[in-house]
């Protein structure tokens, strides 16, 4: 294997070019089942990086399946890549250096300001690592055995404590099921409950993700709009009165950030009682509320049981874990339970389990307690530079929480042209009008600001935005 080579110049995290070089390293056949790699002490002392920054890459390759850890025996690349052809290795293509696709969520990589990720640097790895490593050294038969296809039992309980707690949700561990990501929450409930043809409400602007998944599952979707209060329940009673279904972000509204006033909250309960509909309640990021108390979750008011939560952890802790969870009224838990057992399920047990230890040794709340404080700061740093750099053409959108920042546009310019040209000069921004399958918007740009770690930063990547789309 040729030596391993970063550079502080790429656009993506050094622990990410650590991951994709040892990715393209066992995909080409230099580095086989069962060698031996260097220790995360030797590593980091070889290419002069942070240890946390090589734990974190090969935390992820061996929750891929790529290492396995052997206790004081070091980690290896793992057998049981013998059972696979080599062409089945996904390949990292293109060098490290040249990310040119705008979509950076499809690729792998991690681009400036790109909306959904969490703040990886702060990430706590070395507690991850300690009980990732201390679940795959026990072993034990439970995590050997075929997988519940409802999730693992004590992560189940264990969110389900959460949620009373924190979101005001009274139910327990059997109501929760464990999936791969918000995705398998949706094909869950698409599974059990709905049917191909079936029409469901759908916030104008809204989620891309749950809007494209859902219309290719056959689902007919009505655009509703939102206004400074939310869904406007009044105008899907007007267009479709009879939908089965309908999507929400009441907490905060993805992408605009209101919250869902209370009026609007009981007229869509009362809407979903009277025409026995469901509610997918999204509560993507409810978590990172700056100013007060989350705020409850529609879930908390639903006495008719209505209301199917869904939670996710990506953007809690990081995207690649690829779980999420949904709560079910009591009423269906049997036959969600028979529904999972023909799906993919939740992945394999010992990352469940490391989630579960997570939140049971308290990592989760404390974890989210710093990340409020920071995210505060970092909201800070990105708004601050918009406003001295950009102050005529921008006008920033107030929101009490969330990861993104949404600035309005103060003329008529096409938003659309404009991320395309910050997309060209390696910024993940995106167009809000993309987000909008109605009557065009004014238009708005979406940026995260999690991973802006300094107000130098957050000047340096506006200079960038400036220079691509000649904002002043």
């Amino acid at each position: 294997m040729q030596p391993l080579k970063t550079s502080k110049t790429y656009d993506m995290p050094l622990y990410m070019q650590v991951y994709r070089r040892y990715r393209e390293t066992i995909a080409s056949g230099k580095l086989r089942p069962g060698d031996r790699v260097p220790s995360v002490r030797n590593l980091a002392s070889e290419l002069n990086l942070s240890r946390g920054t090589v734990e974190m890459a090969y935390q992820m390759l061996s929750s891929e399946g790529y290492f396995l850890s052997r206790g004081p025996a070091g980690t290896v690349v793992s057998p049981r890549l013998k059972t696979l052809h080599e062409a089945e290795i996904p390949p990292v293509s293109g060098p490290l250096s040249s990310i040119t696709s705008p979509r950076a969520s499809e690729t792998g990589s991690v681009r400036p300001l790109q909306l959904g990720l969490p703040a990886l640097d702060m990430f706590p790895r070395k507690t991850w690592a300690r009980l990732a490593g201390h679940n795959l050294r026990s072993l034990e038969a439970i995590t050997m055995a075929y997988p519940a296809p409802t999730g693992y039992e004590p992560l189940r309980r264990a969110i389900a404590a959460y949620l009373g707690i924190s979101r005001g949700i009274a139910c327990t561990h059997e109501q929760v099921f464990i999936t791969a990501g918000y995705q398998g929450a949706l094909e869950l409930v698409c599974r059990t409950l709905l049917q191909p043809g079936d029409t469901g409400w759908y916030e104008d602007p809204g989620y891309l993700l749950a809007r494209h998944f859902l219309e290719r599952a056959g689902m007919l979707l009505e655009p509703v709009p939102v206004d400074e209060e939310g869904l406007n329940v009044d105008i899907g009673q007007q267009r479709a009165a009879r939908a089965r279904f309908a999507v929400v972000t009441p907490t905060h509204q993805s992408p605009m950030g209101m919250a869902l006033s209370l009026p609007r909250r009981l007229q869509l309960l009362e809407w979903a009682s009277h025409r026995q509909a469901w509610i997918i309640e999204d509560d993507y990021d409810s978590e990172f509320r700056y100013h007060g108390r989350p705020l409850p979750a529609l879930k908390s008011l639903d006495r008719e049981q209505r209301v199917l939560y869904t939670g996710t952890f990506s953007k809690v802790l990081f995207p690649g874990l690829r779980l999420a969870y949904l709560v079910v009224p009591y009423s269906q838990v049997e036959r969600f339970a028979d529904a999972a057992k023909y799906l993919c399920g939740p992945g394999t047990v010992q990352t469940q389990a490391t989630v579960a230890d997570f939140m049971e040794q308290g990592h989760f709340a404390r974890h989210l307690r710093r990340m409020r404080a920071l995210y505060a700061t970092r909201r800070e740093y990105l708004v601050n530079a918009l406003q001295e750099k950009c102050g005529s053409a921008l006008n920033i959108q107030p929101q009490a929480g969330g990861i993104h920042v949404l600035a309005r546009l103060t003329t008529d310019a096409s938003d659309r042209a404009l991320a395309a040209a910050a997309q060209s000069h390696g910024l993940a921004i995106q167009a809000l009008n993309d987000w909008q399958r109605g009557r065009s918007l004014q238009g708005g740009l979406l940026m995260g600001f999690a991973n802006v770690t300094s107000a130098k930063m957050a000047s340096d990547l506006v200079n960038r935005l400036v220079s691509a789309t000649g904002l002043t």
